[in-house]
């Protein structure tokens, strides 16, 4: 490939990210009316967690989002029922996170409307494609955290 192809293909999978990124978003935002693709994430984050309760902060890092935009998330959803945000015992100045009953019972309930969600987001991938674009993503995303920290 010439450099010029090369620099031409970047710069369309770098155009690509945002745009398939805010098409997932919009199809997803359709999936249930009571939350949002990226409520949906932080919900995931949660209850795929080994600890019952996260930090706001440690939500935000591993969502790749801020703190400001996890904690506006977490209050939409603590109205809806969906979230409790609690002090840290031990230390007042931390707020954790933990999904409530009603958030489990909603998830349950919506569970097949997820999973047909992403079988269509990945039918037509073969097995071994499905995981050069796992290894793809994850060189893509150690690249962002040295972009990160670079313009930090």
């Amino acid at each position: 490939m010439q450099m010029q192809d090369q620099k031409m293909l970047q710069a369309y999978l770098f155009g690509s990210f945002f745009t398939l990124s805010n098409r997932l978003q919009a199809a997803g935002d359709n999936l249930d009316e009571q939350m949002t693709l990226k409520q949906w994430l932080l919900i995931a984050v949660l209850m795929r967690s080994e600890e019952e309760a996260l930090s706001v902060s440690e939500l935000a890092q591993r969502m790749g989002s801020s703190r400001q935009n996890v904690m506006k998330m977490a209050q939409l959803l603590e109205k809806q029922g969906f979230l409790a945000i609690e002090k840290r015992e031990g230390d007042k100045r931390f707020l954790e996170v933990r999904v409530t009953p009603v958030c489990i019972a909603h998830c349950k309930s919506r569970e097949s409307k997820e999973e047909a969600f992403i079988e269509t987001l990945f039918s037509g991938f073969s097995e071994e494609e499905l995981r050069k674009l796992s290894q793809s993503l994850t060189k893509v995303s150690g690249n962002i955290a040295r972009l990160e920290e670079l313009y930090a």
